[in-house]
């Protein structure tokens, strides 16, 4: 993979409010999104930009803020998940009630479809928390 160069930090507008934060280099081709880049293609970056300093020591979240400050860049806080905890767990409870249905019935298909339902929904309300 060739390396990013002399590269600039370029605006790409892809629908009618986002802005995607692409790289460009000394050819004016696109590569890719910032978030999307490499820890190395990152550090090219950032070595370019003389602001930023101790560029070797940061890991690709400190490179990233680092490029979006000197760059005047937004960052978008993302959002964890959809939903809240109250809700999730209230699926849960509803998903417990019918795997044990289930389990009672001797249905084992479907008690294993509930048990992994409710797996899904636990990683889900940690993701959320």
């Amino acid at each position: 993979m060739r390396g990013l160069g002399a590269s600039a930090i370029v605006f790409q507008q892809i629908g009618k409010g986002d802005i995607t934060v692409m790289a460009e280099d000394k050819t004016g081709e696109f590569k890719k999104p910032l978030d999307k880049m490499t820890v190395k293609e990152l550090k090219e970056v950032a070595l370019a930009i003389p602001e930023i300093t101790g560029v070797h020591g940061m890991n690709k979240s400190d490179l990233l803020s680092a490029i979006k400050v000197a760059k005047n860049i937004k960052e978008e806080v993302k959002k964890k998940g959809s939903g809240t905890v109250r809700e999730v767990k209230r699926q849960i409870k509803a998903l417990k009630i019918k795997r044990n249905k289930a389990t009672g019935e001797k249905n084992s298909k479907m008690a294993t479809i509930y048990r992994r339902k409710i797996s899904r929904l636990k990683k889900k309300s940690r993701k959320v928390a």
